[in-house]
């Protein structure tokens, strides 16, 4: 009866990806025609425009009163909303779903791999990312082959936002996630060797975590520029932001979110004239941790329950009991007490900010972690607009390196999202999502949302 049960839940949720699949459109023309927009650039909104989209290229962009409409085309009536590039997270993880405890969802995970392979989970993570219109990210931290597996099932369509891949990341303080996601790294020619490796297998990025060498990170970026992809460091004390920094290290994500004091005035200026890009993943602990405590209904949202299935939901949910006193918690004290000082340095200092997030990691959920993020820097001084510009142009241009991507351009690719309201006046519209349309494929929203 069991066996029935587990075979009767693998066929509800394939059926449902199966339904977002079918519903994903590929029209050769579409026209999103009324909301404001956004265009990721230092500008003004354009107010009633309309983005017209011939197979997955943006044609023209404009008030809809100048742009001709063809015939042909698909019709999405955005009224009342605000179109904007689709968001991109440069900090995801794609094997976590938010569970509240590690060492037991890995656990879980083992005991339950017939019904829940890691290809499942990450799919599931996929398909959450993609309608809450985050239609790329930097995935930082899974074992090698799903991941490959990963990125290859959403290049062929499967809903998903566009992906760049670290695999394992290089350590040498192997601790709490399983074996096939760290590789513990002895010697700066072994830490070479592993990129190498890497680099051949296709990851895109390589990921160097916590315990490193000023030597490690030496060798880890000479290795990674040979191969010319980035090194991503997981680096929060000054001393380790120091040295990822001075060996070269193209993206320095956390830099102080893990309740360490600000950093000395000499490593921001360097920081800040060298022109490379931090992520602080500011909210995942320090904020989302208290609008949990005041809310903790945010984690009784019903489609976290239809995304995960049963009994993963459940087990979800068991985690979360008494959440406060979960390890992942337990520095909060310190980490409050830096979190202003810690992330007002990066606004007011000139640096090149970069949203990630750290989703998946406890309470920390794919549906909304980025407009979290967003918010936290908006409520600490920064413009809505640099906000959104740097969840979209920088990412892609200054992360990523994809030129094509970040705004709505004649001639980008067609990533373009819609959501409700205006999110210059409230970061938080960018939670209500109704359109996305990635790589010109409409995958949430479409001609049936016309207002009547």
């Amino acid at each position: 009866m069991r066996s029935l049960s587990r075979g009767i839940s693998q066929f509800v949720v394939a059926l449902a990806m199966l339904s977002v699949s079918l519903s994903a459109q590929a029209p050769k023309k579409i026209a999103m025609v009324g909301g404001m927009l956004i265009t990721g650039l230092e500008e003004p909104p354009i107010h009633h425009a309309t983005v017209l989209i011939e197979g997955n290229r943006i044609v023209a962009i404009g008030p809809m009163d100048q742009i001709k409409i063809p015939a042909d085309a698909t019709v999405v009536d955005t009224s009342g909303q605000t179109m904007l590039p689709g968001l991109i997270d440069t900090h995801v993880h794609m094997v976590l779903i938010g569970h509240g405890d590690y060492p037991r969802y890995f656990k879980w995970l083992d005991e339950h791999q017939k019904d829940y392979p890691l290809s499942r989970i990450m799919d599931i993570s996929a398909k959450q990312l993609l309608m809450a219109g985050v239609t790329s990210v930097v995935d930082l931290g899974a074992p090698l082959q799903e991941s490959l597996d990963l990125k290859e099932r959403i290049k062929k369509g499967m809903p998903g936002p566009r992906i760049q891949i670290s695999g394992p990341w290089l350590t040498r303080h192997v601790a709490i996630f399983p074996d096939r996601y760290q590789i513990n790294v002895t010697s700066p020619e072994q830490a070479a060797a592993e990129v190498d490796r890497l680099a051949a297998a296709g990851v895109d990025v390589i990921k160097a975590h916590a315990g490193l060498t000023r030597e490690d990170y030496f060798a880890i970026v000479a290795a990674a520029h040979k191969h010319k992809i980035k090194v991503h460091a997981h680096i929060y004390d000054e001393e380790a932001v120091r040295n990822a920094f001075d060996s070269g290290v193209d993206v320095l994500q956390h830099v102080g979110s893990a309740g360490t004091p600000p950093f000395s005035q000499k490593l921001m200026d360097d920081i800040v004239a060298s022109g490379r890009p931090v992520v602080p993943t500011a909210a995942h602990r320090v904020w989302v941790y208290p609008a949990t405590v005041d809310f903790p209904e945010r984690l009784d949202d019903p489609q976290y329950k239809e995304d995960l299935g049963e009994p993963l939901y459940s087990e979800m949910k068991s985690s979360f009991k008494n959440f406060t006193g979960l390890g992942y918690f337990t520095t909060m004290d310190r980490q409050m007490f830096f979190g202003d000082k810690s992330l007002e340095q990066w606004i007011t200092s000139g640096a090149v900010v970069s949203m990630g997030t750290d989703n998946g990691t406890p309470m920390n959920f794919h549906k909304d972690a980025l407009w979290r993020e967003l918010k936290v820097f908006v409520d600490h001084g920064m413009t809505p607009q640099r906000a959104i510009i740097d969840a979209t142009r920088i990412n892609a241009r200054n992360v990523m390196g994809i030129r094509d991507l970040g705004t709505v351009e004649v001639g980008k690719l067609a990533d373009v999202i819609a959501v409700e309201g205006n999110p210059l006046f409230d970061i938080a519209a960018l939670g209500q999502v109704k359109v996305v349309v990635k790589d010109g494929v409409i995958y949430k929203g479409g001609p049936e949302t016309k207002k009547k």
